[in-house]
């Protein structure tokens, strides 16, 4: 199998994870980049409080979601994109709850997306003082690039998985995941479900 995923990376408007109000997606195949997206997202009511914090992080403020798409507005958008891939994104429990927990609250049904850990990756492949996105995607090669920026936080992502991929001689991201000892983590119904059995 050819290394297929689609890394992904969201901003979020406070500390709720339904509060999504970025989202950059990137596509490859084969072990390149074929395809961009990111946009604004309006987060769901109830979870759309701009904190301070969060603002001071990645620069964008409630007046930038105003006529953006709203979370169920988009959530088809981003999900035809991602299509059946794994999803790749740095602290990946972070990026999958936001998705789960935003579809959970507009009563979206999320796919059942399985996804890898580029933290887990760089921590295995890399040799570094810190393994934030920044000093990780520089080791594999992409640095310069505008950190808390969704799109090229998930092209970052991209670039790591890509690079373990080649320096591992790893043909798709399972064989990446197997290689290194990590698993693909698995979507939370599926998971139990398995402990039922």
């Amino acid at each position: 199998m050819p290394l297929d995923f689609t890394a992904i990376d969201f901003e979020t408007a406070n500390s709720s994870p339904a509060s999504a109000c970025s989202v950059g997606l990137v596509r490859v195949r084969n072990g390149e980049v074929v395809a961009t997206a990111g946009w604004l997202i309006r987060p769901p009511a109830g979870h759309d409080e701009f904190q301070e914090w969060n603002v001071r992080i990645h620069g964008i403020r409630p007046q930038d979601v105003l006529t953006a798409a709203t979370w169920i507005e988009q959530f088809d958008r981003l999900c035809d994109f991602a299509g059946a891939d794994v999803l790749v994104a740095h602290n990946a429990g972070f990026d999958l709850k936001v998705l789960r927990t935003a579809a959970a609250v507009t009563e979206l049904v999320c796919p059942p997306y399985r996804s890898l850990c580029s933290l887990q990756v760089a921590r295995k492949v890399y040799d570094l003082e810190s393994y934030r996105l920044p000093l990780a995607a520089a080791a594999a090669g992409f640095a310069e690039f505008s950190h808390h920026d969704a799109l090229a936080d998930a092209r970052a992502c991209a670039q790591i998985v890509i690079d373990a991929a080649r320096r591992t001689g790893a043909g798709d991201v399972h064989e990446l995941a197997a290689g290194l000892s990590l698993r693909l983590s698995e979507p939370p119904a599926l998971v139990a479900e398995v402990q039922a059995a």
